[in-house]
This record gives structure tokens, sequence and C-alpha cells, in this order.
């Protein structure tokens, strides 16, 4: 696997006001991995997903994409240049059918018929249920094939690195093991991730590496190996007996 850096994000701090989101945080993503961040409601993971893809400004810090800063580069062009987004909560168009949903996720390359084509043909590849439904309102679909096409329009824009920003959120047991399979095969066709994730055991069964995010600092960060092994994660996360201790509301 190449090692080469794809992501690097330096003393991030965010700020809501008066509300500080993030404190200093430090991560990176290399090409082919899979990258988990864990926490508890509040954390700062989703603040962190929508700081990479610009959608929030950085009060301190640094974000560089392939050695390049992302300061005051437009979302629309952080997508352009290989960063997808699948954000928390599906946030699918209900009004527009599957394949207007998809369509749209294409708009930075809308110009590039052929390849816009060919990406759908790899996204109804790995969801297949989305081909059998393309003409179907996105708001009809159920939780699971929302997550589905949520995480296919992402792919639309062929990105180098996809961020999946709580995926399983909300799904039955079984479709939250096919999420993660599909994930899976995403890396494996050659896409970085940067998961925000709060089934962590499956996220770090699934993950290179990963760090824990706590009140908007990291608090842990190493090897899944090493995540699942450390006694504090594991009654955090990995037990429920103290779900939540590392962070709290606001983030």
């Amino acid at each position: 696997m190449s090692t080469a850096r794809l992501l690097t994000i330096e003393n991030l701090h965010i700020r809501y006001g008066a509300l500080e989101a993030l404190k200093g945080v430090s991560l990176s993503l290399d090409q082919g991995e899979i990258v988990t961040v864990l926490g508890a409601n509040g954390a700062g993971k989703s603040t962190l997903l929508r700081a990479v893809s610009c959608l929030l400004p950085a009060s301190e810090g640094e974000i560089h994409y392939l050695g390049l800063p992302l300061k005051r580069v437009a979302p629309y062009d952080v997508v352009q240049r290989g960063i997808s987004h699948a954000p928390e909560g599906r946030k699918v168009f209900s009004t527009l059918t599957v394949h207007e949903n998809l369509t749209l996720g294409a708009f930075t390359r809308r110009r590039k018929k052929p390849e816009v084509a060919e990406a759908r043909e790899r996204v109804f590849g790995l969801f297949s249920v989305l081909k059998d439904r393309r003409q179907q309102l996105a708001g009809t679909l159920s939780g699971g094939e929302q997550q589905m096409l949520a995480i296919g329009r992402a792919l639309m824009s062929a990105p180098r690195v996809l961020l999946l920003d709580e995926p399983s959120l909300g799904l039955a047991p079984i479709l939250v093991d096919l999420i993660f399979e599909i994930i899976e095969e995403i890396n494996r066709q050659g896409v970085s991730i940067l998961l925000v994730e709060q089934n962590a055991r499956q996220a770090l069964a699934l993950a290179r590496r990963g760090y824990v995010l706590e009140t908007g600092r990291v608090s842990a960060a190493g090897s899944s190996t090493e995540l699942l092994s450390d006694t504090r994660i594991q009654e955090a996360y990995l037990g429920g007996s103290a779900l939540g201790s590392l962070g709290s509301p606001g983030a």
C-alpha cells in the first residue's frame, strides 16, 4: 500500500461564535487508508468533516490536501479537487429521483458525460437496489436506501478522499453490516476514507488507524489494534458502560 500523504490537518480550531468546537485538532490520512474518528455526541466529529469540506472556516490551523492548503477554497472546488462528503443524516434531495440525486453528485464534472455515466454504473454496481429504484423519489426510499444514495451521490464526483459521517446511524444491524462491507469495497477500489462513526467496534475493525475526539480535542490516536486494546476506549465505546464520558454536547 502506498503511503503517500493525501490529507493533513494541523492544529485546527473551529468556532461557532463564542463556542470553540475544535481546539487544536491534528490528524492525517494517507493514500489507501481508512481512518476512523470516534467520539461521543458533541465531541466535534461532524465539525471536523465540515471543516475539511470548507463548509466551516478555520479560526486557526491548516488543512492541506495533496500538499496544498484548503484555506479560502470554495466547497464546490474542494469536490472538484477530489474530496467528497456524505453528511450525517443523509440529506438526500427528497423530491428528486435517485437518478437526479446521483446526477447532482456529478455537478462539478457535468460536461464529461461519458465519465458521469461510467460513475453512475459504478455506483449501481455497489448499490444494485439504487439501479432498481433509479426513477423513484429519494424521499420514498427506506433509511438504508437513502444512506446508500448519499454515499453513491458522493462517489459520483470520482473522489480520491471520501468523508463519511455516521453512515450506520439509525440502521438495522443487517444493513449496518452491508454498509460496512460496501465501505470496504469502495476502499478496495482506491478511495481513501475518513470515517466518522459511533459504532466503534465495527469502525475499528474496518479502519487501519483511528483518532478519538473528546470535547474538541484528540484524546487518543493510534492503530486500530492499539485503540481496541485501550481499556479506557473499551469502557467508553465497546462496552457501553461509560458511553458519553469522552464528550459533551455542543460541538
